[in-house]
């Protein structure tokens, strides 16, 4: 990239850690208890990064959004069950994480709670690495509202256009995109390249192993 970064800014599923068993468990295990139909796995993927409320209504049609209250309710009494043990970093994270807080600061955003998030870091010795996490219990409004990628940036004191925002959805492309923040795509979650090119976007990169290069100035 031809300006020094200030802050490097990442979602959290799909983007650093895939939770997909537990995300697959927790909402079938609601939709159950809602007296619904479980959902396919390959279409519950394609659900992570949303909202509750928009999971319910891509599974089960708006005919039961006046039920999304009760569908959040039993998603994370589930969640503080599972999702811990079913959430691991992807390969190769650690090490992308450990050289890029050498040259930039590190943030995450995401629509799962923060304190999920810090609890798999600490497990994994990387929560000292990012200076700033917001998630979902943070904000008025989840992605693509702006307000919590913004937020992120202000707690690391850096400008907007001197940071970079990393997700793998259109709906972190278009988080970046509202709060006027360059971004750059990872291929690392279940949204096609195709899908992504049609954002503005530094990059599309394969993995987050590329990051690094992306950053500085060596590939990409």
């Amino acid at each position: 990239m031809a300006q020094e970064l200030e802050s490097i800014v990442f979602d959290f599923d799909y983007t650093l850690a895939d939770s997909s068993v537990a995300v697959i468990e927790c909402v079938n295990y609601a939709l159950g208890k809602l007296g619904l139909p479980a959902a396919p796995p390959e279409a519950v993927l394609r659900t992570i990064g949303l909202a509750l409320p928009e999971t319910l209504q891509a599974l089960a049609g708006e005919d039961n959004l006046d039920r999304a209250g009760m569908f959040y309710d039993l998603f994370v009494e589930r969640a503080d069950e599972v999702m811990l043990d079913g959430t691991v970093l992807l390969e190769s994270v650690p090490e992308v994480v450990r050289e890029l807080r050498r040259s930039a600061k590190l943030g995450i955003v995401s629509s799962k709670y923060r304190s999920r998030i810090e609890k798999v870091l600490r497990r994994e010795g990387l929560l000292d690495a990012f200076g700033a996490i917001v998630g979902g219990e943070d904000v008025p409004a989840l992605k693509p509202d702006p307000t919590g990628l913004r937020l992120v940036l202000e707690m690391l004191d850096s400008l907007l256009e001197l940071s970079l925002y990393v997700g793998d959805t259109v709906t972190d492309a278009e988080t970046a995109r509202r709060a006027g923040v360059p971004f750059a795509a990872v291929l690392s979650g279940v949204t096609t390249r195709n899908e992504l090119e049609m954002y503005p976007a530094v990059a599309i990169l394969n993995s987050i192993t590329e990051l690094p290069g992306l950053v500085n100035g060596t590939g990409a």
